[in-house]
């Protein structure tokens, strides 16, 4: 398999899903603004969204991904469809008891969540945690399903799915909201139905793609389907595994619900204005780390598996060279031209000018360690796809203890913009203990030729800002909201020569392209 030509088809499909996503921001921020509403929202939607990233694509894909690849590896289809009809049967019941209590418990959430919100928001976030909350369930399926669909190199449903979200929540947004203010129920309570619309449509859609490859769970729905499903080895080295992946997950949530709790205390529409900052900044992770983080793990742990050490070394290394290529530059991008992007995304309706410059402090903190932000997603694998939780957890730990220290330091200077700065500059430690980590024990060896390579993206990366840096101060990107039109196509063309002045200059100070078509 072409890993780059994996990785590109991923990035091309997210692509399409960060597009939608940010036509959703737009739409939200346009009808709500930056208010005590879309405070509520973001909350009640940070809840599944904590428990997804923290049961779901986290720490029970960290521990069922490797070991899958391994079974199917080493053991056959047969045996990997004992352990998927499994582990199925097992995330299933543990699922509907947490919708369970998390409907009952949601007071109890939301308080943890943001103590800060006043009573009427504080109730509305109540209302929409508990229509969301079984959207959890649906996605921690979904994650289910595309683990197995990534172990069988099926990369399309998994990385497009998002986009049924994305499209449930616009629609929602767009149709229902108006109809549910007609009838006395706030609009914003319409986002939270789309939510729920778009996790049962995502789970619908992964049926088809499972059938196709035969490797659609067989779930058991008796007691004695979950006591055979118990005994079954795989799911204990999948438990076992999960428990340190929870904690090394969790901590990277709590640091999160602590942001939240903090941000709930500053200015109204605080929480707002990191969550339309971090829309975008997740616009280049998602592109770049999440593909070749997608790509990679299966590969990873099948060479882990077949002690294929040379070659598990040099598909980190290809990782690593483009993660450099392509998040620098982006980075670059983040930090001086943030005030075009967020005005030309933002900056309509109810959002104002002041909330588009408090997004854009945001977004630069963030911008701050996107290199970090993406490199964990090719780095952390590493450690995964050799069945190793632990040691990223123990670097989790410690850096969330920093990342708390740090806000103590840049939140009464920089309000929210300092929250944002805080997960920036850990992100930045995060990458470079665990890529320290690798290289120690030896499983990463860096291939010849970095010190020439990070020369020429540094040059290619300088040229490419100075450009940004004359564009962004020679137009008035706000007044420019009156002109909508005009100041799309001033965005798109001013980063359509970003785009071709970094690639130029790359081709003239000498970068090799081949070394990036590599074979899985």
């Amino acid at each position: 398999m072409n890993l780059l030509r994996a990785a590109s088809f991923v990035s091309l499909l997210t692509l399409a899903s960060r597009i939608t996503g940010l036509v959703r921001e737009q739409l939200i921020a346009a009808a709500f603004g930056a208010s005590a509403a879309t405070d509520a929202f973001q909350v009640a939607f940070r809840i599944p969204n904590l428990l997804r990233r923290l049961f779901a694509e986290g720490a029970f894909s960290q521990a069922f991904v490797p070991i899958l690849a391994a079974t199917r590896a080493t053991e056959g289809d047969e045996a990997t469809h004992r352990l998927i009809d499994a582990v199925g049967t097992l995330l299933l019941w543990a699922l509907l008891l947490t919708c369970v209590l998390g409907v009952v418990g949601a007071p109890v959430l939301v308080w943890l969540m943001a103590a800060g919100l006043s009573p009427d928001s504080r109730e509305a976030a109540v209302t929409m945690t508990r229509w969301m909350f079984p959207y959890i369930g649906c996605m921690s399926l979904v994650a289910l399903s595309a683990g197995i669909l990534n172990t069988w190199k099926r990369f399309a449903v998994p990385a497009a799915t998002p986009v049924l979200l994305n499209l449930c929540m616009i629609l929602a947004a767009w149709l229902l909201a108006p109809r549910f203010a007609a009838h006395g129920i706030p609009p914003i309570y319409a986002v939270a139905a789309g939510v729920m619309a778009g996790g049962v449509l995502q789970l619908a859609v992964q049926v088809p793609a499972l059938r196709r490859i035969q490797a659609l769970p067989r779930l058991g729905l008796s007691w004695q389907g979950v006591l055979q499903a118990w005994r079954h080895p795989g799911v204990h080295r999948v438990l076992g595994k999960m428990a340190p992946a929870i904690l090394g997950v969790s901590v990277a949530q709590i640091s999160l619900m602590v942001n939240t709790q903090i941000a709930s205390h500053l200015p109204t529409g605080s929480v707002s204005w990191l969550t339309y900052a971090d829309r975008l900044m997740e616009f280049p992770t998602a592109l770049l780390g999440v593909a070749l983080g997608v790509v990679l793990l299966p590969q990873l742990s099948a060479a882990q598996a077949r002690g294929e050490d040379d070659r598990y070394s040099a598909m980190l290394d290809w990782g690593l060279r483009l993660v450099t290529l392509l998040a620098l530059p982006c980075a670059v991008a983040l930090l001086v031209f943030a005030l075009p992007l967020v005005s030309v995304l933002y900056h309509y309706g109810r959002f104002s000018p002041a909330d588009a410059q408090q997004t854009v402090t945001a977004l630069m903190g963030y911008g701050v360690g996107l290199m970090g932000l993406v490199g964990v997603k090719v780095l952390a694998p590493g450690f995964y796809a050799r069945q190793d939780i632990a040691t990223p957890v123990r670097i989790a730990i410690t850096v969330l203890g920093l990342t708390q220290l740090m806000n103590l330091v840049f939140v009464p200077r920089l309000g929210h913009a300092g929250l944002a700065l805080s997960i920036g500059v850990a992100a930045l430690i995060n990458a470079t203990w665990l890529l320290i980590g690798l290289r120690r024990r030896g499983s990463y060896r860096p291939a010849p030729g970095w010190p020439r390579f990070l020369l020429q993206v540094a040059l290619a990366s300088a040229v490419m800002g100075a450009w940004l840096v004359w564009v962004a101060r020679s137009v008035d990107w706000i007044a420019l909201g009156a002109a909508p039109g005009q100041r799309v196509l001033w965005l798109a063309g001013a980063l359509a020569a970003a785009a071709a002045l970094y690639f130029g200059a790359l081709l003239l100070v000498g970068l090799k392209w081949r070394q990036f078509a590599r074979r899985g």
